[in-house]
C-alpha cells in the first residue's frame, strides 16, 4: 500500500511539472519560426524571459523577441513563475554556388579594411543604442507598411557560395526600383545612423523603432534626414541609389531585434500585384 500511495503521488508530481511545461503563459502575435518577430503581453511588472535572457517589459506590459536566421528549433519563454516551451518552425533558403569568381571580388582590399572596421563601429553602436519610446514601438506593431514597392528581386536568408567559400547570408528583403525612387519610414522611429557612402551599404539609413528593434535602408542614392531626426510612417527618408556595393538600383531593407537580424517580409502585408509586377 505505501509503495502504491508513494507511486501514485510520484505520478501525481510527474504530472503537475508536465503540465506546468506545456502551460501556455501569454498568446503570442507575430511569426514564431526563424527570422520572425513575436510579441505579447504580460502582466505590468513581471519579468520575461527568452532562452534565459530578459527581454524589455513595457509599462503596460507588452514585449517582443526575435528569432534569428539560424534559430533553434525550440525556445524557453518565463512569464513570471511560469514556463512556456516555443516551437520554432525551421526555413529553406535559397543557396547558391558560384565558382570562378576573382577573389578580388570575393575578398575586399587590404586598402579598405581599416575603412570597413570604422564602419561596422558606426553600425553597431547605432544599433546599440537603448531607446525606450512605447510610443514608437506601439505605432511599429500596430502594422508596417512597404518603404518602396516594386520588384522583389532578393529575399530575406539567401546566401551565395564563392569558390567554396560562404559568403555572408543576405538578411533583408530588395525592391528593384529606378534611381531616385522615394524611401519612405515603415513605421515611427527615430534616425540613429544617416551616412551617404558606406563602403558595403553605400547610403544607409538605421531607424530606431524602440527597444532595440530598427530597419537599416542599404545603397541609398540620396539620404534625407539626420541622426536625430523623429518620422512617422509614410515620412520621406531617402531615395533609392545603388551605391556600395550593388550591381543595379534597389532598396535593401534590414530589420533587426537586439542582435537577431529577422525578416522584414513577415511584418508588411503582401506587395501590391501591380508593384510586385513592375520592373526596376
Amino acid at each position: 500500500m505505501t509503495m502504491t500511495l508513494k507511486s501514485l503521488l510520484a505520478g501525481a508530481a510527474l504530472a503537475c511539472l508536465a503540465s506546468k511545461a506545456a502551460a501556455v503563459c501569454v498568446d503570442l502575435q507575430g511569426q514564431q519560426q526563424q527570422g520572425g518577430l513575436v510579441w505579447g503581453q504580460a502582466a505590468p511588472g513581471v519579468t520575461v524571459t527568452l532562452d534565459g535572457q530578459a527581454l524589455d517589459v513595457l509599462a503596460d506590459g507588452t514585449f517582443i523577441a526575435g528569432f534569428g536566421r539560424d534559430a533553434a528549433r525550440s525556445a524557453e519563454l518565463v512569464v513570471g513563475d511560469c514556463r512556456q516551451r516555443l516551437s520554432v518552425a525551421s526555413r529553406e533558403y535559397d543557396i547558391q554556388r558560384v565558382e570562378g569568381v576573382p577573389q578580388q571580388t570575393v575578398t575586399p582590399p587590404p586598402e579598405v579594411l581599416a575603412r570597413i572596421a570604422r564602419e561596422r563601429e558606426l553600425v553597431n553602436a547605432a544599433k546599440a543604442r537603448y531607446l525606450a519610446r512605447p510610443d514608437l514601438l506601439g505605432d511599429a506593431l500596430a502594422g508596417f507598411r512597404w518603404p518602396v514597392e516594386g520588384r522583389i528581386s532578393g529575399v530575406y536568408g539567401s546566401q551565395r557560395v564563392y569558390n567554396g567559400t560562404p559568403g555572408n547570408p543576405h538578411y533583408g528583403v530588395d525592391v528593384a526600383v529606378p534611381t531616385g525612387t522615394i524611401v519612405r519610414a515603415p513605421a515611427a522611429g527615430v534616425v540613429t545612423l544617416a551616412e551617404p557612402d558606406l563602403f558595403y551599404s553605400g547610403g544607409t539609413i538605421i531607424l530606431d523603432h524602440g527597444y532595440r528593434l530598427s530597419s537599416s535602408f542599404l545603397h541609398l542614392s540620396r539620404v534625407r534626414v539626420a541622426v536625430g531626426d523623429e518620422v512617422q510612417a509614410g515620412d520621406i527618408i531617402g531615395e533609392v541609389g545603388a551605391t556600395g556595393r550593388a550591381t543595379g538600383p534597389h532598396l535593401d531593407w534590414r530589420m533587426a531585434w537586439r542582435n537577431e537580424r529577422i525578416d522584414p517580409q513577415f511584418l508588411v502585408p503582401p506587395m501590391a500585384p501591380a508593384a510586385a509586377a513592375a520592373g526596376s
